[in-house]
């Protein structure tokens, strides 16, 4: 049993009660079922970077508060050395390192994140998601296929994609290894 994602699930059930915001409220803000949302607030089904980021906008909170249990505190600057970063598991082995977790009122996420090659997604449709803002993708190594709405596109090192993320997209890496990218979240005011 994952205690990291039980004390993150009972965070965000406390919170939700708290502002008493309905389950079906956030569902219906986050795009996923009710089923797979009381499994995420029971502790036994992970979520992905997009869901805890809208919930924080739903909760109006950082998305540090849901998966520490403790606010940011920076304000000036925030340092991330080589390897630092607050680190999410999510969708099927990626990898998120939060590089900004300690500074308060972002206006963006910026993750360094390790998508990892999975023989299995290779020739299935890429898994799809949207959330409110604009993101800024940059290839640190590998190579990554991303698809926005209907468009497919292969970035190596050194490319980048900026997008509105209200528009479907995903990513899966290809070529045989994983992929290391910056991801950058701006969020919509």
């Amino acid at each position: 049993m994952n205690t990291k994602l039980i004390e993150i699930a009972r965070r965000i059930k406390s919170l939700r009660e708290i502002l008493e915001i309905s389950e079906e409220e956030v569902c219906t803000k986050t795009d996923i079922s009710l089923e797979d949302y009381r499994a995420i607030e029971a502790g036994t089904k992970d979520f992905s970077a997009t869901f805890i980021i809208k919930l924080a906008e739903i909760f109006n909170v950082d998305t540090t508060d849901l998966l520490t249990g403790k606010s940011p505190t920076l304000s000036t600057f925030a340092l991330s050395r080589k390897g630092e970063g607050l680190s999410m598991i999510r969708r099927k082995g990626f990898e998120y390192k939060n590089l900004a977790y300690n500074f308060k009122n972002k206006n963006a996420e910026p993750f360094y994140v390790t998508a990892p090659y999975l023989t299995e997604e290779q020739n299935k449709p890429i898994a799809l998601s949207t959330h409110e803002g604009q993101e800024f993708d940059y290839i640190i190594s590998g190579s990554l296929k991303v698809q926005i709405n209907d468009r497919i596109e292969i970035l190596t090192a050194g490319d980048n994609i900026f997008y509105d993320s209200s528009n479907g997209h995903g990513m899966i890496a290809v070529a045989g290894k994983p992929c290391e990218f910056l991801a950058i979240v701006i969020k919509k005011y």
